[in-house]
Order: structure tokens, then sequence, then C-alpha cells
């Protein structure tokens, strides 16, 4: 097929790219003359495991194009994927001016048929308002129908997560609209969940709150079990070898972060504020989140007892691991938290450093783990990134100036810490 996508940020420049993988035609379009440079020359701004080697085989294949142009892009496909950012404004509602935008923008080249879809996290009902915008600019001239294909990917696994997807969600109030989506998705094999644009894009905000709830509830779980001396991982295993609950999405830890779970917890408390239903539950998951990242300081301050003048040292900037996305990450704020307290930092990430600089200010960025261990009073851990969990803690130890670990992200045995001569704590572990 003939495939555009307009905006390649993250979502776009991943989903167009696999639709290219799979043998289709796609125009990645973008307002950024930087980013289309770039990716033109094979280059990704973002990092996200094994993309760039795709969009590098797929250019040299002439099945992937990227152009400043929506005229393009529209003019030269049947299926156009609208992914432009839906940031959240200060109330938590979506702000949708890029949706609307080039909603307006397709309206003024398409010709012919095309199918416009929703690939953007947006508030039910969104679908309606752009059908309403192309219908009032193009008028009964040219055919065209909406549909929402939410997108479920996780950064860090993106990839795999596009081309062996636990489900492919359409939405869409035509038979020709869903024959062209579930072709377009037929070489995946994936379960195919059919509905109309509404339930589709409830069915993105559901999913993602019900996912954060997961998070706040085992976190909540977590200070019960340090109040009454147990271990939450040995309490999440209990509850989440039971098929009905998983252990996915069970691990305590300092809270969720990123571009999706915060924005679209807010969105899905306004969308449900607007419909007349105050949604008590999930205003508390994100009260339960946000308390998280405070006791992150409050352990430091417990382990360190006056926290002026001390260095900590931290490892990890990133809001999960196999990413370089600091976009709503606990680090930052729990960073700027102990600077107000009076602490120094230092800092390392193996992919975020680059964009922790333009987040952070009068902050050490270090080469290494052991080169952030370097005269720290302590060492907190707020990323899980595969290489901390295997550091050479005679090493870390010698380097600190305090043998304490404060374990945001509980990669450590407690016991196995102890035995290494470090004084240790995690979230909601059995010291």
């Amino acid at each position: 097929m003939k495939i555009s996508i307009i905006g390649s940020g993250y979502v776009g420049l991943v989903t167009g790219t696999c639709f290219a993988d799979l043998g289709n035609i796609v125009i990645c379009a973008d307002n950024d003359p930087d980013k289309v440079k770039m990716l033109k020359k094979g280059v990704s701004p973002i990092y996200e495991p094994g993309l760039e080697e795709m969009i590098e085989r797929n250019i040299s294949k002439g099945r992937l194009k990227f152009t400043g142009s929506v005229k393009e892009a529209v003019t030269k496909s049947e299926v156009i994927f609208i992914c432009v950012g839906t940031p959240s404004k200060e109330n938590g509602e979506a702000d949708l001016i890029g949706i609307e935008n080039v909603s307006r923008d397709i309206a003024k080249h398409i010709t012919s048929y095309r199918l416009i879809v929703e690939k953007s996290t947006v508030p039910v009902e969104t679908g309606e308002r752009v059908k309403e915008i192309i219908k009032y600019i193009r008028g009964n001239k040219v055919k065209f129908d909406v549909a929402s294909n939410p997108e479920f990917l996780r950064e860090g696994s993106a990839i795999q997560d596009f081309m062996k997807p636990d489900r492919v969600v359409i939405g869409a109030g035509s038979k020709k609209a869903r024959d062209l989506l579930i072709q377009l998705y037929e070489p995946l094999n994936a379960p195919i969940v059919l509905t109309d644009i509404k339930g589709a894009e409830i069915i993105k905000h559901a999913a993602n709150s019900l996912l954060a709830t997961k998070i706040s509830f085992i976190n909540a779980i977590s200070i019960i079990c340090e109040k009454v001396g147990t271990d939450v991982t040995e309490v999440a295993r209990g509850i989440g070898l039971d098929r009905r609950i998983s252990m996915n999405f069970l691990n305590a830890g300092i809270g969720y972060g990123g571009s999706c779970f915060p924005k679209d917890v807010d969105a899905f408390i306004h969308i449900c504020r607007k419909l007349g239903y105050n949604f008590g539950l999930l205003k508390e998951v994100r009260k339960i989140n946000e308390f998280q990242r405070n006791i992150a300081v409050r352990k430091t301050e417990e382990m360190l007892w006056n926290l002026q003048g001390k260095t900590v040292g931290i490892l990890g900037l990133s809001f999960k691991p196999n990413t370089d996305d600091i976009r709503s990450a606990p680090s930052i704020d729990i960073i700027k938290k102990l600077q107000e307290d009076g602490c120094k930092i230092r800092v390392y990430d193996p992919k975020a450093m680059d964009k922790a600089r333009d987040a952070l200010n009068n902050v050490k960025f270090c080469k290494n783990a052991y080169d952030v261990a370097k005269g720290s009073h302590c060492l907190l851990v707020l990323t899980e990134w595969n290489e901390f969990k295997e550091l050479d803690f005679s090493k870390i130890k010698k380097s600190l100036a305090q043998p304490i670990i404060i374990d945001g992200r509980n990669l450590y045995d407690p016991e196995k810490m102890k035995t290494l001569g470090f004084r240790y704590t995690g979230i909601g572990r059995k010291l």
C-alpha cells in the first residue's frame, strides 16, 4: 500500500519504518526541517534499539521517504496516519491544536478517496471533530473516511511491539475503511479488535490508565510492606502468579514516567470530568505516583541524615531502560528536590545524557557508573539499565565516600548488598 505518516516523532517514525519494512511504500512528513534532513541521511533523532538500521534499510530499498511537505504526503498515498503530538495542558486536557492543523492541511490537498487514521492518542470524540473539519473544507467534493488505530508501543521494545502485537485495534465507521486497515495489518497475523471510532479512542486511554493503576497499586503495597517488615517483591510474585493478574507492571519503585502514562492518566481524568464522571480511582493513581518520587528523596535523607553539602550519585536518568526519553522521568524531579535540599549531584545514563543536559543545571555528568561513585556519599539507582545490574561492587565501594546504595528500582538483593558491606535500602524491601 501507499501510506503517509504525518508527524515523524516517536510513534510516527516507528510506525512508518515498520510499515515500510513490511513492503509498503511510506512517506513520513514532519514540520521540523532539521529532523527531516537527519532522517533523509538515515540518522534517527531518537534512540530505539534497531530503529536506525531499519530506517537505513528501507531508504535504500526505496520504500521509505521523508519530506517536509504535507501536500506531497497526502497526494501520494491512500492511507494517511496522523501521528502528531497531543501534549497535556496545565489542566490535564490534551492539547489537540496539532490534530486540528494537520486535519486542515490534509483537507486542503485531498483530491480523491483517502482513509485518514488517528494514530495519536486522542480524547474520545476527536475522530468526529477531524471528520467535521475535513467535510467543512472539502464539502462533498471528495470521499474520505476517518478511523482510529491506537498504538501500543513501548519505548525500548517498539519494533517488537509493532511486529508482534498483542492485538490491533481498528475503530472505523465504514466497511471500506475496516477492510483497508485489516489488509494493511494482515502480515502481522495478530488478533484484530473491530469497534467504532469512539470505542478505539477509549481503549487507548483505558489501557494505559489500567497499567498505571497496577504500578501505583504495587507501590502502595510497598509502603505497607515496609511498615510491617516484609518484602514487596515476594508479595508481588504471590499476587502476579495469579493468571488473572500477571506479574506485568507489578514492580515497585519510584513510579512511572515517560510521554504516555502521566499524560494519558491526566487526559482520561479530564475526559471523564467533561462527561460528568468523577474518576476518583485515577486521581489516587496519580497521587500515589507523585508520592513515590518523594519517597526516594526521603530515603536519601534517612540514609545520609543531613543532605546539605552531601554529594549524591545518580544512576539512570531516562524514565525506563533502552530509551533516551526523559519526559516526565522521575529522575528529573528527584534530582531537583535533592538540589533544593542542598545536595551536589553526579549523574550517568547510558543514553539520556544529551537530553538531560537541557533539563538539569549544576549537575556533574560522568562517563560511567564508577565515575559517578567517586566521592559520592551514596548511590541512588533510578533506572534499571542492564549495565547497572552487573557492576563491580568492590570497585564501587572503594570509590564512594560512604558505602550506601538507595535502590529505587529494586535491582539488587538486600542480603547480598549487606554481605558486600553496603548500607542498602530499596522500595518495600525486607532489610
